[in-house]
């Protein structure tokens, strides 16, 4: 694994990605992009590896009044990890974390909606998923990704992502069936660093790109 490595933006990362995941091409895996930043990054590993993309929804649980600072992460559906350690240190109630918690449920749901539009989601029991996004800061997100994946039995689970923070990376190496990470600087400090070009994806995007994915 290359320690340190930039990239010119999410579609060379993922280019990039897929010359690591040959061994998944043609076959009956599938590309699980994580949104936003995780679906252009998803999409060059579909087409690449001639595979289909779908996403999958997860969002940071802000701490209430400052929301910018993850206190956990949630998947679509509702599974959803917290860091008690912080929570309990912060003071931050039960109820508060639960208002929290249905908030962030409701605007993933609606936020599903709009990207699949009358696209039904993929079936992934039995089959490998390539989960994918654009970098690993905390790892909450991909975490409760994981756990909520699971209960649907896939054949394996594969965390694909261009670049991490190195104890977030072993995380998610305890959490997954495989990883692959092309950079895992020392100093990392945030994704968005080890890119020349790292505009915000929005929701039209997102569309677009599911939409190229699925001509």
């Amino acid at each position: 694994m290359v320690k340190e490595k930039r990239f010119k933006n999410r579609l060379h990362a993922g280019t990039l990605l897929a010359q690591q995941l040959t061994s998944y091409a043609g076959s009956s895996a599938v590309v699980l992009a994580l949104p936003r930043g995780g679906v252009p990054v998803g999409l060059a590993i579909a087409k690449k590896l001639h595979l289909p993309l779908d996403v999958f929804l997860v969002g940071k649980l802000g701490m209430p009044g400052h929301e910018e600072y993850a206190m956990g992460a949630i998947a679509v559906g509702g599974q959803h990890i917290i860091e008690t350690a912080l929570v309990n240190e912060l003071g931050i109630s039960t109820a508060v974390i639960n208002k929290i918690v249905q908030l962030k449920s409701d605007e993933l749901l609606r936020r599903e909606k709009l990207y699949r539009a009358n696209r039904s989601s993929l079936n992934l029991a039995g089959r490998s998923v390539i989960l994918v996004d654009d970098g690993l800061a905390t790892g909450l997100t991909v975490l409760v990704a994981l756990q909520a994946l699971k209960q649907v039995k896939p054949e394996k689970i594969v965390v694909a992502v261009p670049v991490a923070a190195q104890d977030s990376l072993q995380r998610i190496k305890s959490a997954a069936d495989e990883v692959v990470c092309l950079s895992a600087p020392e100093r990392f400090h945030a994704v968005g660093l080890w890119y020349d070009d790292f505009n915000q994806v929005n929701d039209d995007e997102v569309i677009r790109l599911l939409d190229d994915a699925a001509l």
